[in-house]
């Protein structure tokens, strides 16, 4: 690939400023200009990627991250059963580089830091949130994008919904080193000059961000993924539902047990213990799924007395 085709996008997007909004002069953040510079730098020094091979994903995952001891069945909705889902479009194939898991999480990483695909994205960022933990872990955690203070810290879930993830994962018994966070979409979604707050990623901008989620999914070969909202759900699976109505039993995604559950910020908003539970409940049958221990203090959690 070209420079020239990597600014494409770019082009087109400055093209449709000046016909379409009438902006005459375009001043790029310091990120975006840094960016471009580490963009041309990777087309001109680009190493021939190698793909990994379709039986990859049938090798085992390292067992160091969690405990492996059996437990028995929670009285909640059966883990086994998966809601049918229709397929997704057509998935575009990342190329993959590297030796190891961390090398190649290193280079997808590198790729992901210059990506200019959505410019009016780019353009805004202050970085790339790629994703956090261990390239062994056997749970990952996945959202729909970054937020304001994930986009300034470069690490997703960080806000007030991340501490929230993270009480979440150390109620399991785990911490977010043990475990993998990622996002459907890498770049914070624009907001309009002055305006506050977030908003949910587009159709487009989550199919043309996802391929890195792929390629994140297909590196780390989590056991369990857990999808923590509905638009993660929609990014991953195609499936546009309310959660309330997902959640709660596994679903597949491409032969690994997805489990659905609420947002972080749903709790925030919603902090009844009727609420909590509900989530709970669904760590539950993640933690049973990969048979971590589970104490009769952590099934009595959010329960009334």
């Amino acid at each position: 690939m070209s420079m020239n085709e990597s600014l494409e996008p770019l082009r087109h997007y400055v093209q449709f400023l000046r016909e379409r909004q009438g902006v005459r002069e375009i001043k790029l953040s310091r990120a975006a200009r840094q960016g471009l510079a580490r963009l041309a730098a990777a087309v001109k020094a680009a190493p021939t990627a190698v793909m990994p091979t379709s039986t990859a994903r049938q090798t085992a995952v390292s067992a160091a991250p969690i405990s492996r001891s059996p437990v028995s069945s929670t009285a909640a909705k059966s883990p086994v059963t998966a809601a049918p889902v229709a397929p997704a479009k057509a998935e575009p194939v990342m190329e993959i580089s590297g030796a190891n898991k961390v090398e190649q999480l290193k280079h997808l990483s590198e790729r992901a830091a210059v990506c200019m695909k959505c410019p009016h994205l780019a353009a805004r960022r202050h970085t790339v949130v790629f994703g956090v933990g261990t390239p062994d872990a056997q749970l990952m955690f996945v959202g729909e994008g970054p937020g304001e203070d994930e986009d300034l810290k470069g690490e997703p879930f960080v806000g007030r919904a991340g501490q929230l993830l993270t009480k979440m994962i150390a109620a399991m018994g785990l911490t977010r080193e043990q475990v993998y966070i990622g996002n459907v979409l890498k770049c914070r979604p624009d907001m309009p000059p002055g305006a506050s707050g977030n908003r949910k990623p587009t159709r487009e901008e989550m199919e043309t961000c996802l391929p890195y989620l792929r390629a994140q999914i297909d590196i780390i070969k989590p056991k369990v993924i857990v999808g923590l909202g509905a638009t993660a759900l929609e990014g991953l699976l195609g499936k546009v539902s309310p959660i309330s109505r997902l959640r709660g039993s596994f679903l597949d995604y491409r032969g690994i047990p997805l489990m659905p559950t609420f947002h972080p910020s749903y709790l925030l908003r919603n902090q009844s213990n009727t609420e909590k539970r509900k989530v709970w409940e669904d760590l539950l049958q993640v933690m049973e799924r990969l048979e971590m221990p589970i104490s009769e203090k952590q099934r009595g959690y959010f329960l009334a007395k």
